[in-house]
């Protein structure tokens, strides 16, 4: 378990990361190795993602897609300043009940 959370939490860094350094570069002006380093970090969190345990790519990009959505949120908190309401965390909290639906549920 402790496992499969840590290599989300890589995956989702690597990957709201890159897309951030993206968009500084191209939204921004940042300088063009922003956007390198953030394509760099893309290519990362695909890799990242394959060491999980579970058999099914599928599975994996669904849950995967809930810790995305909580990390995002964090993310905006933490580097953008942008404080989430209520309703945030409520749709986090859905999320996170969905990704354990996804990845603990008794299959056959």
């Amino acid at each position: 378990m402790f496992y499969i959370i840590v290599l989300f939490m890589i995956a989702g860094l690597a990957e709201i990361g890159g897309g951030y350094l993206i968009w500084q570069w191209l939204r921004e002006g940042k300088p063009f190795y922003w956007g390198v380093f953030g394509g760099i970090s893309l290519a990362l969190y695909g890799v990242i993602a394959t060491f999980q345990t579970f058999p099914s790519f599928g599975r994996v990009y669904a849950a995967y897609g809930g810790v995305f959505i909580i990390l995002s949120i964090l993310w905006g908190w933490g580097i953008d300043n942008k404080t989430p309401d209520f309703y945030d965390w409520v749709g986090a909290g859905i999320c996170l009940i969905g990704v354990s639906v996804i990845l603990f549920a008794p299959r056959h």
